[in-house]
């Protein structure tokens, strides 16, 4: 029954601003249940940053109302974030098999598999949890098993799309339920999150399949081996790649961890369909006539260390291309990754491959839905209020646009930022304030523990290096015992810069020599201050440089 005095909270804590680290909390009473926990991968500006995950710290604050988490699909940016969530709030963890087939391997690497409640749904599952009673319904995406959720509030019906497009002809056979979306809509729904990432492309996403078509071609034409590059988790493109080489008579052999990794999970799940004979080990491609093999590789994005760049340079311990390879890039960059990605096809290129990639050639359809899509889905849901999510500023505003031309209230259409907190109270929604949000980087076995000014220091010593100035005083006098010693590193060259070096020191000796006698010889800070400035100064003169200068003072 529904307390007058409650209200429906929705929060997004990812997937608005940027790409990536989706996830959104619904709150009711005491009640908190969340929908994804993605990650984003760095962008060029977070230096040796390894992956990207929301900041929980509002769900930490209030982990105890926490419930569940329900994932909409297997994708990095959905799931990738769940280990670390976990760790702080265990709860159960809601999906469907191939997508939390997908998460066993990552909780069983962080050493949480044993302790965490997995279950599994279907579009026939529902979930009373608490004020909320969740359903999903089957989409088509880039990756089977993908779906939406219905959660049914206290004050009203509300609809997440997750990520998704109207397929007709689905790799997996598996057409989007159409059915239950037009009835979540004659129903009345009081909210529709939708994905937004596709909204500046007009028209329909094409089917996966008219990119099978183009694989084919390629496969019958090439006369040697034939490398895709591809997201491990793109299964549908797996899937038209292993049709295409039994169809050609080429073997297929798989490189890259992610790849094996999730080609196993996939295929032990029955989502992918190989025959036994199809897949060779990367030591067996030798057998074979070039024309006979095929190699599925991860390292679309022309990451530095992923199967592909490494083939491409010549440093993978198994693989490398060779003149008359044919190489297929099957994925859309990134937003970000557009140079390294360039940089790989340039390197293909110099290597003797003929490569085929997206803006040549049909050879990449996107997984989410175009504004056509977009508009049929707010047709389907017809909400009273209108989220659009998942993507850039832009991407949402041109979203908003295409919901008030299928008719929604321009005054009932809601732009977020990530921590904004949207309320829902007799049928009215309004603006609720802000909780802490924002994102937490992941480097190594840190978490959390880098941040701006972490970064800052390492865009400053990948820019003009570091100066390490070491010196010993005299504890009782405050004269130099020894040094100063000028260290040198991703600054100047030190053979050729013995002058300049030579005068640091000296600008170092009179610097230390005047604040002693003015100050308190034990003022460390002070003296190191002083230092760091008159050296700074005098090198940015001299180099319009400006390295990270480092003083230790050690006393004796």
């Amino acid at each position: 029954m529904k307390n007058n005095s409650q209200k429906l909270s929705i929060i997004p804590l990812g997937g608005l601003g940027e790409i990536g680290k989706n996830m959104t909390a619904y709150i009711y009473g005491n009640d908190i249940i969340v929908v994804d926990a993605g990650l984003k991968f760095p962008d060029e500006e977070m230096l040796g940053i390894d992956i990207v995950i929301p900041d929980i710290t509002f769900l930490v604050e209030n982990k105890h109302k926490v419930r569940a988490i329900f994932l909409t699909h297997g994708h990095e940016d959905h799931i990738g974030g769940l280990p670390y969530v976990l760790k702080s709030i265990p709860v159960p963890v809601y999906g469907t098999r191939l997508t939390l087939g997908l998460v066993e391997p990552k909780l069983r690497e962080h050493g949480i598999l044993d302790q965490t409640k997995l279950i599994t749904i279907n579009n026939k599952s529902e979930i009373k949890i608490g004020h909320f009673t969740v359903t999903c319904f089957n989409v088509s995406h880039s990756i089977p098993d993908s779906v939406g959720y219905a959660i049914d509030t206290p004050e009203g019906l509300v609809v997440q799309t997750g990520d998704f497009k109207f397929d007709q002809t689905p790799v997996s056979g598996e057409p989007p339920d159409y059915a239950k979306m037009t009835a979540l809509g004659e129903r009345g729904v009081l909210a529709l999150l939708s994905d937004s990432t596709n909204a500046e492309r007009p028209g329909m996403t094409m089917s996966e399949r008219t990119v099978g078509v183009t694989i084919d071609d390629v496969f019958q034409s090439a006369e040697g081996r034939v490398i895709l590059a591809t997201f491990a988790s793109n299964i549908h493109r797996i899937q038209q790649v292993i049709y295409s080489a039994e169809r050609t008579g080429r073997k297929v052999a798989v490189i890259g961890r992610s790849m094996v990794n999730n080609i196993g999970i996939a295929k032990d799940l029955g989502y992918l369909k190989v025959n036994p004979s199809t897949l060779i080990e990367p030591d067996e491609i030798s057998r074979y006539n070039a024309r006979e093999v095929a190699l599925l590789t991860t390292g679309s994005q022309g990451e530095p260390m992923s199967a592909l760049t490494r083939m491409a340079r010549a440093t993978h311990r198994k693989v490398e291309i060779i003149p008359g390879d044919t190489v297929i890039i099957a994925s859309s960059p990134i937003p970000g990754n557009e140079k390294s990605i360039s940089r790989t096809i340039d390197q293909l290129f110099r290597v003797g491959a003929h490569v085929i990639y997206q803006s040549v050639s049909g050879v990449h359809v996107s997984g989410h839905g175009s504004q056509e899509d977009l508009k049929l889905m707010l047709n389907f849901i017809k909400p009273k209020y209108f989220l659009p999510v998942h993507g850039e500023h832009r991407m949402q505003r041109k979203h908003a646009e295409l919901g008030e031309a299928t008719g929604v209230n321009p005054d009932q259409i809601f732009l977020l930022d990530i921590g904004d907190v949207i309320e829902f109270q007799g049928g009215v929604a309004r603006l609720g304030g802000r909780v802490t949000a924002g994102s937490v980087m992941i480097d190594g076995l840190g978490v959390g523990d880098v941040g701006n000014i972490v970064l800052r220091d390492r865009k400053l010593l990948s820019q003009d290096g570091i100066l390490v100035v070491v010196v010993t005083l005299s504890k009782q006098t405050g004269t130099i015992l020894s040094g100063p010693d000028i260290i040198s590193r991703g600054f100047v060259y030190v053979r050729e810069s013995e002058e300049l070096l030579e005068e640091a020191n000296r600008i170092v000796s009179a610097t230390l020599q005047k604040l002693v006698s003015e100050e308190n010889v034990n003022d460390w800070s002070g003296l190191k201050t002083g230092v760091r400035d008159s050296v700074s100064r005098f090198l940015y003169e001299q180099t319009r440089r400006r390295p990270m200068v480092l003083p230790i003072i050690m006393e004796v």
